[in-house]
């Protein structure tokens, strides 16, 4: 079967994104959190779907160990703003949820939207090296239809300096959120360094993010 072809860049409120995530834009802006939602937010590549397992682990492993197997990750932990048309849009995936969504997204902080500040949800931010965000970064798009095509590695490493990635900014993603830290009591900002130092002196995943003081 022929691939659909890559998806063009475009900006879209002062940000680089393609139409995968910009396509049910209506629904994410309006989208309402629960009081005790858990929203992870990073930049793409910085250890998103890694929490989303530890997140999932720490609050159903011992009251629901069936979902682990019997539930894909992206039904688990919906990706926000996600409207690839194989599957339902993320907010869809989210507002069906028996129990109070675990959601995640790739937004830049000034996109969330605004039930997730008015209803004061728990955010953790993981934020990684820009180095190695971006190698990985370079990998996943030389696969990932949803994105772009890298080219080669210093075309793609200009534009990501440039900030001419899908979600914008590396810097102004990180920076952003970081701004936003110092005024929602709520947001634990985390750095993947420090989990992967973690997860070296223990045996159990969910201490990551408990020993980091984050729950």
């Amino acid at each position: 079967m022929e691939l659909p072809p890559r998806p063009k860049l475009f900006d879209f409120h002062g940000v680089s994104m393609t139409h995968y995530f910009t396509d049910n834009w209506e629904n994410i802006q309006n989208f309402q959190a629960r009081p005790d939602d858990i929203l992870i937010a990073t930049y793409p590549k910085a250890g998103t779907t890694w929490v989303s397992y530890i997140l999932d682990l720490l609050y159903f492993g011992q009251t629901a160990p069936e979902r682990q197997t019997s539930l894909p990750i992206y039904e688990r932990v919906p990706f926000l703003e996600s409207d690839f048309h194989i599957l339902p849009p993320g907010t869809e995936l989210a507002d069906k949820l028996s129990t109070s969504p675990r959601l995640k997204t790739h937004l830049p902080v000034q996109l969330v939207p605004k039930s997730f500040w008015e209803q004061n949800c728990r955010i953790v931010y993981v934020a990684r090296n820009a180095k190695d965000n971006e190698v990985s970064y370079f990998h996943f798009d030389r696969m990932n239809q949803a994105h772009p095509e890298p080219g080669d590695w210093n075309n793609f490493l200009q534009r990501f300096m440039d900030g001419k990635m899908v979600f914008g900014s590396w810097y102004d993603h990180v920076t952003g959120w970081w701004e936003r830290k110092q005024t929602h009591s709520k947001l634990h900002y985390v750095f993947y360094e420090d989990m992967v130092e973690v997860s070296r002196t223990t045996s159990c995943a969910i201490k990551v993010l408990t020993s980091l003081q984050i729950m």
